[in-house]
């Protein structure tokens, strides 16, 4: 079986995913072709040689939906040869698009993959893709009953499941922006970076953004300890009446603007271009689980794929655990046991932001950067997505 290696990867700054945000003013897919643009120009590729695009993107209606990824491809000013395919596995979608190159270069099928992911969720917004109906059908309502919630909910539950309080979640919260902060101002995010030029909406200002815009330095546990409850209202405290209450605005991921992508090649294939691969892809897994909490997903996902790779935990040098909420990551911390220290080194998104189908790659051009930084061999990233699904993804650096 040939090697699957991740030559490149690069991100936007992450902008707020809300009218006037830096990035608002852009549409999905020239973001996203200004990215694929970005990342050939970076390594000097050739897109004649490109097998496929994938791309992950979640909101797939209006401005993103008609495969975003061909619009994409063909406003890079890629060759029409070049094809592209846009996936949903929720907030997983570029990880998982991620997976599937692997998988078709390591079976021999392609030789050459150029994954990524975007959302622009300030034109876009979350939600719109289903516009008030019903995206579940009758089976399997009937098969959950009246337990659905939404993901916020979910994420109330794990924190009532793990007995955790305010002030444990809030202090999470805030070591994330304070790590955010530090990286961009210590410039150790730089690397992975590439600069878009601002436009909230009334063309371009001239100016570029360089630097996630979430950032909120200065943000405490004194700082969040007075932000509103952004789930727990009367109809959900009669419903599930033993919620603490303890997710909001604060320690919750941001609404974000954001591309990402990365080429991913055989490895032999990578050499013969004369191009030095960055890391290899050790093991993939996805799982299944529990609906209702949803977000626990990363717990079974971690054991497989260090299962499948036949290493332990303690091996792995830097996680990168998706910052959907910060009970989701304490859950995970108190269930595998790993060393917070090691986990989201320069924060996650409840600082730098969430831009949904682009957050897989994203988090992979992290952690390449920080397995540089402190000269680590291995890395893991997992990510909890919609419906109770999760990815782990295990990568070498070389």
């Amino acid at each position: 079986m040939r090697e699957a290696v991740i030559v490149d990867a690069v991100r936007t700054p992450v902008g707020r995913g809300r009218p006037g945000g830096a990035l608002a003013g852009w549409h999905p897919a020239d973001l996203l072709a200004h990215t694929l643009g970005g990342i050939v120009e970076r390594i000097d590729l050739d897109p004649v040689c490109i097998d496929d695009v994938l791309i992950g993107c979640v909101s797939q209606v209006g401005e993103q939906s008609v495969n975003i990824a061909r619009s994409a491809v063909l406003g890079a000013g890629f060759p029409v040869s070049v094809p592209a395919a846009t996936i949903d596995r929720q907030c997983g979608s570029s990880q998982q698009a991620l997976h599937f190159a692997t998988h078709a270069i390591e079976s021999g099928a392609q030789d050459v993959v150029i994954v990524g992911g975007v959302e622009v969720m300030s034109r876009v917004p979350l939600g719109s893709s289903s516009a008030g109906r019903d995206p579940h059908g009758t089976r399997m309502r009937a098969r959950c009953a009246d337990r659905l919630v939404d993901q916020g909910v979910a994420a109330e539950l794990i924190a009532a499941k793990w007995g955790m309080t305010r002030g444990e979640v809030d202090e999470y919260a805030a070591r994330s922006q304070q790590r955010a902060v530090a990286a961009a101002d210590d410039g150790r995010t730089s690397s992975e970076l590439l600069t878009v030029p601002i436009d909230r909406g009334d063309g371009p200002t001239g100016e570029h953004l360089g630097r996630d815009e979430g950032l909120r330095p200065g943000t405490t546990v004194a700082s969040l300890a007075d932000l509103p409850l952004a789930f727990v209202d009367d109809d959900v405290r009669r419903r599930l009446p033993n919620l603490r209450g303890v997710v909001h605005a604060g320690n919750s991921s941001q609404l974000s603007d954001g591309a990402a992508a990365m080429v991913v090649m055989a490895h032999d294939v990578a050499l013969d271009r004369g191009l030095q691969p960055r890391a290899r892809v050790r093991a993939t897994s996805v799982v299944g689980d529990d609906p209702i909490l949803m977000l626990t997903g990363i717990v079974p996902a971690t054991n497989r794929v260090l299962e499948r790779s036949g290493i332990a935990l303690e091996d792995i040098d830097v996680f990168e655990v998706n910052e959907a909420f910060a009970p989701v990551v304490l859950a995970w911390l108190h269930a595998t046991g790993a060393d917070p220290d090691r986990v989201n080194v320069h924060g996650g998104a409840i600082a730098n932001g969430h831009p949904l189908g682009a957050s897989g790659a994203k988090l992979v051009a992290t952690l390449l950067n920080v397995l540089d930084r402190v000269d680590g061999r291995l890395g893991l990233l997992t990510m909890c997505e919609g419906g109770g699904m999760a990815n782990a993804t295990i990568i070498e650096r070389l």
